[in-house]
């Protein structure tokens, strides 16, 4: 339980749109934070939870659950917004992230109610805007290579899209003048944001990392300097501000870097892409769908700025203090580990003929991996040397960098052709392993993964391509016995394919000769292929027990079934890989796209309810008009009876009329006459006399 100190020290702070890239990477960091002041007693307590600020904030839906805020608000009113801003020690807005008009007017709303019941608080609270330097983005600077800092603030010029971002943090810089005042207004002035699987970069870093096209477009002539800050960065320093309440009122925050926007892009192509760039003109930008047209006034602006408060008065941890483009490698990580894009790394084994290269070539297709074969890989290779050589006779390369490649082909050429010649037609292991490292190295295996086909036969072999070979790694190994392998190339899932000799044999011999011939599986080349791997094996230090000592331990997988498509074997090791995560989402994006899917299949199942509900009525309504159908068909069948009965009695009736009413009617005048006891008897006799007479 925590003591009466550590309930003063814990602050609760508010966050708007905690579920959008900026303010939930900061709520983040906020999470993150411990308490410092704390008694040695008390460290042991502090070490399993002790959260210095309780986090509540809006979200956009309520669908969304974010796991750090103790509350969450959708939509609230005014008046209940305001009753929650009002028991917070700490009120976060942010409209750095491309912020929308409403965003701007509910921001500046919360700053009026605040102040209008500030006389009436208990505390001192803290407001901070975290706006953004597109509000300098028209300034003049003294000269050129003007370097701006907080005390240029005053001279701050906005763009004309930014200029209400500009009005509110004069409103926010005008609060808590005075000693006693209780509501003290901060303004933290946000370069370009980046990190954490990036948002506004993230364009650079997908175009990059797909390689869909050999070249990632820079908007513009890329000379314009952009100020930045790390997601985290700007989470540590409003943390700063909670923690130490400066003096300082208006707060740059900006890293190190004084970087262009053609040095952003260029370093992220290096590290995910080709690393060529080609610059659009800004007519091509305009047309881009990848941006708005605000986002693409950030990425124009030009400004040198430094952070002279964070330096003098902070104590901040730093994430990225140097920029992206010096911190790259990390940034990289940051982008893979929120994206979840790790790369799937592969080795395949086993005998000849056990069907390694379909099974890679199933699972290249299936993860969207680079299947790597060692014969061809030597001829991209020699492919590739020689086209660089015959650009150079062409005349197209015009750089000394170019003229250097062309030079660095030649030589490796030469090496290729020299060890062939020596070695009758087939490159030196070591040729081989630098051509193979290159691949490994390469940015599409290292961003998206491989499958080794079958080329590692070998203890020795292993070694050679995935052993670390600098001083630290052998001191290392000699310490912990354990080798040093570069974690970087060295795959990740072992599979051995396992066939009986027989079995092989049989699938061979059933090949048509082309085929076999093409592949090596002729009755004078499998089975010395065959008796070599048995050989490899069965050796005393195996290429399987190498994999096992760097704990990567292999799986190995019967192949029993003549079936070409190796179905069973691709489900088996699919089952253990899981599924394919070739470009994802990051968290946020991907709960967006749960919370999309749900709306869809809510979507779905209404619309079947309502097709359901439409067909049910369409049948109701049928039912009716067949009822009534029935009915008038009803109607006119009795109608036609009655006239059929109607037609069938006529005859009687005038028979009646013609020789039976005449005489009843005169019987029954007579009997009405006398009057007698038995009616029925005297009608009788008279029509009987009557009858005689005739």
């Amino acid at each position: 339980m925590r003591s009466k100190k550590h309930q003063i020290l814990l602050k609760r702070v508010f966050i708007n749109d905690v579920d959008r890239y900026s303010s939930h990477n900061i709520a983040k960091f906020l999470f993150t934070c411990r308490h410092e002041e704390m008694s040695e007693s008390d460290e042991a307590t502090a070490a399993q939870s002790e959260a210095a600020f309780q986090l509540v904030g809006t979200v956009s839906s309520p669908d969304k659950k974010i796991r750090f805020l103790q509350e969450q608000y959708t939509s609230p009113t005014k008046d209940e917004l305001l009753q929650r801003l009002l028991v917070c020690d700490v009120v976060v807005y942010n409209i750095a992230e491309n912020a929308t008009q409403q965003q701007v007017e509910e921001a500046t709303w919360a700053v009026t109610a605040l102040q209008a019941e500030s006389e009436n608080f208990k505390t001192r609270k803290i407001f901070i805007l975290v706006s953004t330097v597109m509000t300098w983005a028209m300034i003049k600077p003294q000269n050129l290579d003007a370097v701006l800092t907080e005390e240029d603030f005053r001279r701050r010029r906005p763009h004309p899209s930014f200029r209400n971002h500009n009005i509110l943090e004069k409103l926010v810089l005008k609060m808590g003048r005075g000693s006693k005042s209780k509501l003290i207004g901060y303004v933290v002035a946000s370069g370009l944001q980046y990190g954490k699987g990036e948002n506004l970069f993230h364009y650079f870093f997908k175009v990059s990392w797909l390689m869909r096209s050999s070249k990632v477009p820079i908007f513009g002539d890329g000379t314009n300097h952009i100020p930045m800050i790390h997601v985290f960065d700007l989470g540590g320093i409003i943390q700063n501000i909670i923690q130490l309440k400066p003096k300082s009122k208006y707060i740059l925050a900006v890293d190190e870097s004084k970087n262009t926007l053609e040095e952003i892009v260029k370093v992220i192509s290096e590290a995910l892409g080709t690393g060529k760039t080609t610059k659009v003109s800004e007519q091509e930008v305009m047309k881009t769908t990848d941006f708005t047209p605000e986002e693409l006034q950030y990425l124009k602006v030009n400004l040198r700025l430094e952070a002279v408060t964070i330096k003098d008065s902070f104590g901040l941890s730093w994430t990225s203090e140097a920029g992206m483009v010096e911190n790259m490698e990390n940034i990289v990580k940051e982008f893979r580990d929120t994206r979840q894009i790790h790369p799937l790394k592969i080795c395949l084994l086993g005998p000849p003929a056990v069907g390694k290269s379909t099974v890679s070539q199933k699972l290249c297709r299936h993860y969207q991996l680079q299947h790597i074969r060692v014969k061809e890989l030597i001829e991209e290779k020699i492919r590739k040397l020689k086209e660089s050589i015959n650009r150079d006779r062409d005349g197209e390369n015009i750089s000394d960098n170019d003229d250097d490649d062309a030079v660095s082909a030649h030589a490796q050429l030469d090496r290729i052709n020299q060890s062939m010649e020596v070695n009758a037609g087939r490159l030196s292991d070591s040729l081989v392993f630098d051509i193979l490292k290159e691949k490994l190295n390469s940015n599409l295996c290292r961003n998206r993964g491989f499958v080794l086909d079958g080329f590692l036969k070998t203890y020795q072999q292993a070694q050679q391509l995935f052993i670390s070979s600098d001083e630290e790694g052998g001191k290392q190994e000699a310490v912990i016995k354990r080798p040093v392998f570069d974690k970087t190339i060295t795959p990740e899932h072992i599979f051995s394919l396992e066939a009986s000799d027989d079995f092989l044999t049989r699938r061979v011999q059933d090949l048509p000769e082309s085929v076999a011939e093409k592949m090596g599986y002729t009755h004078e080349e499998f089975p010395p292929r065959l008796m070599k791997y048995r050989q490899l094996s069965g050796a005393e230090d195996t290429l399987l027990d190498f994999f096992d000592e760097l704990e990567i331990h292999p799986v190995q997988i019967e192949v029993t079934t003549d079936d070409p498509e190796y179905t069973d074997v691709v489900e088996k090791i699919t089952e253990m890989l899981g599924r394919p995560t070739s470009y994802g989402l990051s968290p946020e994006e991907q709960e967006e796209e749960e919370r999309r899917k749900e709306e869809e299949q809510k979507e779905k199942q209404a619309e079947e309810a309502a097709e359901r509900r439409r067909r049910n009525e369409a049948a109701l309504a049928e039912m009716a008009a067949q009822y009534q159908e029935w009915q008038k068909n009803l109607a006119e069948l009795e109608k036609q009876e009655e006239e059929l009965l109607e037609a069938r009695s006529l005859p009687l009736r005038n028979y009646l009329v013609e020789y039976v009413m005449p005489s009843l009617s005169e019987a029954m005048v007579d009997c009405c006459a006398v009057k007698p006891e038995d009616p029925v008897d005297f009608l009788a006799e008279h029509l009987l006399r009557n009858k005689q007479k005739d």
